[in-house]
């Protein structure tokens, strides 16, 4: 079985090194625009038979074809804007298809493929990630096991062991992709109504247990994904929130409301200038700490009836990053989970064939066990 993976950054890289594990996987192709730095965790398999690093302009329509010819699975970990593309792709070559999704907008337009996927027996998952992604997988498992569910609620971040500085904060994935969450708004259900509330606000409370302990929560972009569009009218309340330590809310929204992190270039001693191009830049070389321990929170909160009765579903996770093998907590939460479930597209075990986000899809309690199998525990409380 033959498998491919786009994008040789952080978590295509944890996504590879998770597939070379499964002995049933013959080949991982690993194809970006340049492979030639790789981390220290993929060094045992290079030069051997099972990875196959392929050098790939993802805009040259045939050699993509070609990296995708004779795969089961393709897994993409490049840019959201690219998915689209990918999923034509994929879908043109008879493969089936994940992401890691993180643009609403481009799901959606995914979905119109719907047909397409169906017609060539193949399943499009996009959305992949940890959120969204796991949580997505995580919160309808508690839907489920419902009666009738009046509130979902989200909450998720990734962060440093040691905090350090006045962000509190370290990046673990593209900083990019952090702004924009802090400049969008996103999409959650009040009411029974499909609403917009604004990145960082709504500040709340939350406790973990030591060494972890309080942090707070926000309103952020993308967690939610369809989610909102599918229970509008049918769930009370559904929200996605980040959880960062606390005070990183309200300099980031100071940051914000002074112009600093927009994107629309300003005129500085006469050069035409966009201000998050230079926040990205200073902050950058700031955040990114590369020896620095990271932890995954997770909570997911599903209340509801059962028999009649009020009845709740509590989904946990509290994961550290893989010191022996240099395997950060987000790339464990983020990859692995893209892994999961290209594998499981591949074991035929997602169904039915077409385009489904991974709340519409993927088999809870089996991920959940695959997840488990990697250390990756998610603890379950039912009140």
């Amino acid at each position: 079985m033959r498998m491919l993976v786009l994008g040789a950054g952080l978590q295509g890289s944890a996504c590879a090194y998770d597939l070379l594990q499964n002995d049933a996987i013959t080949e991982v192709r690993l194809a970006d625009r340049t492979v030639e730095h790789l981390p220290k965790f993929l060094q045992p398999y290079m030069g051997g038979e099972r990875l196959k690093l392929i050098t790939l302009d993802v805009k040259d329509a045939a050699a993509v074809a070609k990296a995708m010819e004779g795969v089961k699975s393709v897994m993409c970990a490049l840019p959201y804007y690219l998915n689209l593309p990918m999923t034509e792709a994929a879908i043109a070559a008879g493969a089936h298809f994940a992401d890691l999704g993180g643009n609403t907008e481009i799901v959606q337009q995914q979905k119109s493929l719907n047909a397409a996927a169906a017609a060539q027996g193949v399943t499009v998952v996009p959305d992949c990630g940890l959120a969204p992604g796991m949580v997505n997988i995580l919160a309808q498992m508690g839907i489920d096991r419902l009666d009738e569910t009046s509130s979902v609620r989200i909450y998720v971040g990734g962060l440093p062991q040691h905090p350090t500085g006045p962000l509190k904060y370290q990046i673990v994935y593209s900083i990019e992709g952090v702004l924009d969450y802090y400049t969008t708004r996103s999409w959650i259900v009040r009411g029974g109504k499909r609403v917009q509330a604004t990145a960082l606000s709504e500040i709340e409370p939350v406790q973990f247990d030591a060494p972890v302990g309080e942090l707070e929560a926000f309103h952020t972009a993308g967690g939610l994904s369809t989610m909102a569009h599918r229970y509008e009218g049918k769930i009370q309340e559904m929200e996605y929130k980040t959880l960062r330590y606390p005070g990183h809310a309200k300099i980031m929204e100071a940051i914000r409301e002074l112009g600093l992190i927009d994107d629309t270039p300003v005129d500085v001693k006469g050069t035409m200038v966009a201000p998050r191009d230079v926040a990205i830049a200073q902050m950058q070389p700031r955040l990114f700490k590369k020896e620095s321990p990271d932890l995954v929170a997770l909570r997911v909160v599903v209340k509801g009836t059962k028999g009649g009765k009020p009845a709740s579903h509590t989904f946990e996770l509290v994961d550290r990053m893989d010191v022996a093998q240099g395997i950060s907590a987000m790339m464990r939460a983020t990859g692995y989970s893209l892994s999961i479930t290209g594998q499981l597209q591949a074991m035929g075990t997602v169904s039915p064939a077409g385009v489904h986000t991974p709340d519409e899809c993927m088999p809870g309690e089996r991920y959940v066990t695959e997840l488990g199998k990697r250390g990756v525990l998610i603890r379950q409380i039912v009140g």
